[in-house]
């Protein structure tokens, strides 16, 4: 679930507002389009399956799994298959301790995504109580697949990389800076990261 048109326009206007330094960055970069995913175990299962691989691996192992276990949507698909049928859809040992902690989990219910705490700390502590599910990949489908509008994922390099371009810096800022920076931009920092991916493809293009 992506925050909405209307209000992604609207905390970037009141970040602009703010301040000037955003206002000429959002004037020459435009605004972007609205970004969103699933909500839901599947949108975390793809997580893990990507990382450190391309996304035409990712893809590839997808299409395995569904092969091989048919509804991905349901976790007590990974819990009750054996290790080597996920080797042999292309997961190491690393990941595929990774998708039975997800799966185990949410099956559990220790993992309620559907009714994740409202305070965005205590859902981050939640999601990244999950093997291979850190800090930024909580970040991430916390602002993405529930649309939270103040999600600052400070540890991403592109987020970075925008800060300290925007904010004329000079070099980039490490996520220390880059979270000291964001919180003059409360409520509004989920606008203001998916801003600066938008900001960071309009530089590198």
């Amino acid at each position: 679930m992506a925050i909405s048109a209307n209000d992604l326009k609207a905390d970037l206007d009141a970040l602009a507002a703010h301040e000037p330094r955003f206002r000429a960055a959002l004037t020459a970069s435009g605004y972007p389009e609205p970004r969103g995913r699933a909500r839901g175990y599947e949108t975390l299962f793809r997580t893990i399956i990507g990382q450190q691989v391309s996304f035409k691996a990712a893809d590839a192992i997808w299409r395995k799994l569904e092969d091989q276990l048919g509804n991905l949507a349901d976790p007590g698909s990974v819990i009750n298959v054996k290790d080597e049928d996920l080797r042999a859809c292309g997961l190491s040992r690393q990941k595929q301790s990774y998708v039975r902690s997800l799966a185990e989990r949410v099956h559990g219910g220790a993992l309620p995504l559907d009714t994740l705490p409202a305070d965005d700390e205590e859902a981050i502590a939640l999601l990244s109580a999950v093997k291979g599910i850190g800090r930024w990949s909580a970040e991430i489908y916390l602002l993405f697949a529930e649309g939270r509008r103040d999600i600052w994922p400070a540890g991403d390099l592109a987020v970075q990389i925008s800060v300290g371009a925007i904010m004329a810096l000079g070099e980039r800022p490490k996520e220390k800076q880059v979270r000291n920076i964001g919180e003059a931009w409360r409520p509004y920092r989920g606008a203001a990261a998916i801003f600066a991916w938008h900001h960071y493809k309009t530089v590198v293009i």
